[in-house]
């Protein structure tokens, strides 16, 4: 990983109130260290609605052209997973998951 990757802005040089003026200048950060739980998906309980791949804010669900098919014998053309390098543990996946396929764990270090 590149010193820029590592290296997280002092107090001061973050925007007041947090805010993101940059679209996608989060990607130079190493959010994987703010969790404290990740998600898990049940691939046989996901529906692929694509939610969890909507609303997560640091684009952590990779949709893959990956075929999969559940013990019940449906088959889908996608498969959903996390990049847990990007992930930041938020959860939000996890609430908008209208099945209950993601659960958060706690992390393990």
């Amino acid at each position: 990983m590149s010193e820029e990757l590592q290296r997280l802005p002092k107090w001061f040089e973050v925007p007041i109130g947090g805010v993101v003026k940059e679209p996608g200048n989060t990607v130079r950060l190493e959010k994987s260290g703010w969790r404290t739980e990740r998600p898990v998906r049940d691939q046989d309980a996901c529906i692929r609605c694509r939610l969890c791949w909507i609303y997560c804010p640091d684009a952590a669900v990779l949709e893959l052209d990956k075929p999969y098919t559940t013990t019940r014998g449906v088959s889908y053309s996608v498969t959903y997973e996390f990049n847990y390098e990007l992930c930041k543990g938020c959860g939000i996946c996890a609430m908008e998951c209208s099945v209950g396929a993601i659960k958060m764990v706690p992390e393990e270090l």
